[in-house]
C-alpha cells in the first residue's frame, strides 16, 4: 500500500493536534541538522569527515533500535545501495558546505536544489505544474547564489546544491518504499563504509573534539533518525501537497536557529530572495497535478 493508498484510512485515527504538534516537531528536527552542524564547524575544530561519520553511524544504530522496537526488519531492495550512495553524498557535502555557508542559506540551498529536482522528476513523468512558479523559484535562487556581500561562498553553495540533488534523489528512491524506517535504517548502514573511507582518504586533516562530535551524535541520533521516524508517520496521514508545501518551513526555522543561537545575520537582501524561492516552490507545489 502507498502513501496515497494509506493516507485516508489512517488519517482519521490522528487527531489534528497530534499531526500539528509533530508535523511542526519534524520540521524542527530538519532545522536542528543544519543548526548543530554549523554550531560544530563555528565553535569546535571536528573535521567534516568525523562530523559526517558519527553522524551516520548514530543515525543508523538509532534507527536499528527503532526498527527492533517495532519489531521490523531491515528492508532489502535492488535501490538499497544506490539509496545508501546517495544518502552518504548528501551527509558529505552537506557536513563540508556548512564550515563556510550559513545556517539559514545553506538550509535554503539545500531545500530549493532538493525541491527542484524532484519538480523536475515529476514535470518529465508527465506532471504540470505553474511554469511561472517555476521561474520565480529559480530567479529568486539565481539572486539568492549571485555575487554580493551578502551571498555565500560559490564552492559552499555548490556543495550545498550537490547536497540537495542527493537529498532529492535519495527521497524519490524512497517513495517506492513500503516500509520507509527499514529502507532508511538500511540506507544509514550500508553508508557507513564510504563515511569510513572518507575518514581515512582525509587521514591527515582529522582531528575529533569530543563537543563537536557531541553535536554529530545529536545530530545522527536526534535530528535526523528521530526526525525522519516521526516524520514518516505524520507524512502518510496528511495529503501529498501538504507534506511538500509544510517543507517550505525549514529553511525559515533554520534561519532563526542561526540569528537566535549563533548570532547570524540575515539581510534584506538574503530575506528577499530566499522568499522569492521559497513562494516559487510553494507555487509550483501548490498547482502541480497529473497529466
Amino acid at each position: 500500500m502507498d502513501d496515497a493508498q494509506a493516507a485516508p484510512a489512517v488519517r482519521r485515527g490522528a487527531a489534528p493536534a497530534t499531526l500539528a504538534g509533530l508535523t511542526c516537531l519534524a520540521m524542527a528536527a530538519f532545522a536542528a541538522n543544519s543548526l548543530l552542524a554549523r554550531a560544530a564547524f563555528q565553535t569546535t575544530p571536528i573535521d567534516a569527515a568525523s562530523f559526517t561519520a558519527i553522524r551516520l553511524a548514530s543515525g543508523a544504530v538509532t534507527l536499528l533500535l527503532i526498527l527492533k522496537w517495532r519489531g521490523g526488519r531491515l528492508a532489502d531492495t535492488k535501490a538499497g545501495w544506490q539509496s545508501a550512495l546517495l544518502l552518504f553524498t548528501y551527509a558529505a557535502a552537506f557536513s563540508f558546505a556548512y564550515r563556510d555557508i550559513g545556517t539559514g542559506a545553506g538550509a535554503l540551498v539545500l531545500f530549493a536544489s532538493a525541491q527542484l529536482l524532484m519538480i523536475s522528476y515529476g514535470l518529465f513523468q508527465g506532471e504540470r505544474a505553474s511554469p511561472w512558479g517555476l521561474l520565480l523559484a529559480l530567479g529568486g535562487m539565481a539572486a539568492f547564489l549571485a555575487p554580493s556581500a551578502s551571498a555565500p561562498p560559490p564552492g559552499a553553495a555548490a556543495l550545498m546544491a550537490l547536497a540537495g540533488f542527493a537529498w532529492g534523489g535519495f527521497s524519490l528512491l524512497g517513495r517506492a518504499s513500503g516500509e520507509p524506517v527499514a529502507s532508511t535504517a538500511a540506507s544509514f548502514l550500508w553508508s557507513l563504509p564510504c563515511a569510513l573511507v572518507l575518514v581515512l582518504a582525509r587521514g591527515g586533516h582529522a582531528h575529533l573534539d569530543g563537543t563537536g562530535a557531541v553535536y554529530a551524535l545529536l545530530s545522527g541520533c536526534l535530528a535526523s533518525a528521530i526526525g525522519y521516524a516521526i516524520w514518516y508517520w505524520v507524512r502518510v496521514r496528511i495529503p501529498a501537497i501538504s507534506a511538500g508545501a509544510v517543507q517550505l518551513s525549514v529553511p525559515v526555522i533554520s534561519a532563526g536557529f542561526g540569528v537566535a543561537l549563533l548570532g547570524e545575520r540575515v539581510t534584506a537582501r538574503s530575506a528577499l530572495c530566499a522568499l522569492a524561492t521559497l513562494g516559487g516552490v510553494a507555487w509550483v507545489t501548490l498547482t502541480a497535478r497529473k497529466r
